[in-house]
């Protein structure tokens, strides 16, 4: 995963924990604004959460946020 997609998937897992608490979950959508705008970076996110990882559609932010801080 790409160092911005990294950053911006901590700084809004960190956002959501901190205005819904550590059991807020999230899809891999919540990076990204609803328009496809960025077609490559999204499929790069479903490809981390899907393929690689085999996440459930809804993940704890805290989980995903750990996962990203890790490296995996």
């Amino acid at each position: 995963m790409r160092q911005t997609l990294r950053k911006t998937v901590i700084a809004v897992c960190q956002r959501k924990i901190q205005q819904k608490g550590d059991n807020v979950g999230l899809s891999f959508y919540a990076f990204f604004a609803n328009k496809n705008d960025q077609p490559e970076l999204l499929m790069e996110a479903a490809t981390w959460w899907i393929q690689t990882h085999q996440l459930d559609h809804f993940e704890k932010a805290v989980k995903i946020m750990a996962l990203v801080k890790d490296g995996k």
